[in-house]
């Protein structure tokens, strides 16, 4: 189920056809959007036969000619943008602000922001991803709203994959935060023993299918040298981050136990005892080793 509803995509829409920034930018329509489709296996609209494909028809009606509203692409149905997976919605708003599409770094800002104000209702949001001289690229990431306090913006970092695994556990921690600590604290352990699946198989590592958490955390720190982090000519600072990493492990372990013994999954006697506070305690946990991971793994 996607979480960018279609009344969502159609705000983004409508705030771009008002805007002064064309979708595709510098590029023409057509090369655009080959980026993300094969236009070549796309049917055409155009019922003349010499235009079989959307690229065809695209070049004919955009290019060759500007016959199709500037912003027909919105309700095309062969891209379907109003419905297709949140993923692929993501994946052509990043694009609409690719410094080869968006040539203005302060335009791709401007545009991001208000993307920004209707994503992160749903959960996600773009973000500056690096920098290469003048030009800012940016990525879509998931997000989890109103863990602290009413209208606070609580994100979680999944970088190291596009996986719809991650983004299925976040959805549940968002739906259960609030209404079942039991069941979010359960989510949170499972989150952070898939992303060191992600890791190490990512890596080429193997894993035991029984391995708990604590050994998967630390075989994926491993794996991406986090226990070989340190601050290079600062042997004070290098050893202040090593114990930082000494507690995170700790950290880990407590998340592990906190669900044996709150979470759900173990079929226990007596209601949980968990409470909307351990919920929250457990979930600032999991930000802090998950965001981590994620770093680190961007980092390599």
């Amino acid at each position: 189920m996607n979480e960018i509803s279609a009344q969502m995509r159609a705000d983004i829409f409508d705030w771009l056809a008002l805007s002064p920034y064309h979708w595709s930018g510098t590029e023409d329509e057509d090369d655009f959007l080959s980026r993300i489709y094969d236009l070549s296996a796309l049917p055409s609209t155009d019922s003349r036969p010499q235009f079989r494909t959307a690229a065809e028809d695209i070049w004919q009606h955009r290019v060759r000619n500007h016959d199709w509203d500037s912003n027909w692409v919105f309700g095309d149905t062969r891209f379907n943008l109003r419905h297709v997976e949140d993923e692929e919605f993501l994946r052509f708003l990043v694009d609409t602000v690719n410094p080869t599409v968006r040539r203005d770094p302060s335009a791709a800002s401007t545009m991001v922001a208000s993307y920004n104000g209707v994503l992160r209702t749903s959960g996600y949001e773009l973000v500056q991803d690096r920098k290469v001289g003048d030009s800012v690229y940016y990525r879509a990431r998931t997000t989890l709203t109103g863990i602290n306090s009413p209208g606070e913006v609580q994100v979680i970092q999944l970088d190291t994959t596009n996986s719809t695994v991650l983004h299925t556990q976040l959805r549940r921690l968002k739906r259960d935060i609030d209404t079942d600590p039991s069941a979010a604290i359960a989510h949170c352990k499972e989150l952070i023993e898939s992303q060191c699946k992600i890791v190490l198989t990512a890596l080429g590592q193997s894993y035991g299918g029984g391995d708990e958490l604590p050994k998967l955390y630390r075989s994926a720190s491993v794996a991406l040298g986090i226990h070989a982090d340190s601050v290079p000519g600062n042997a004070r600072a290098s050893e202040a981050v090593k114990g930082l990493m000494r507690s995170l492990s700790a950290v880990v372990q407590s998340v592990a136990e906190a669900r044996n013994a709150m979470g759900t999954g173990h079929g226990g006697e007596s209601e949980s005892p968990a409470t909307r506070a351990h919920a929250r305690l457990i979930f600032n946990a999991t930000v802090a080793i998950t965001e981590f991971i994620a770093d680190t793994w961007v980092t390599r």
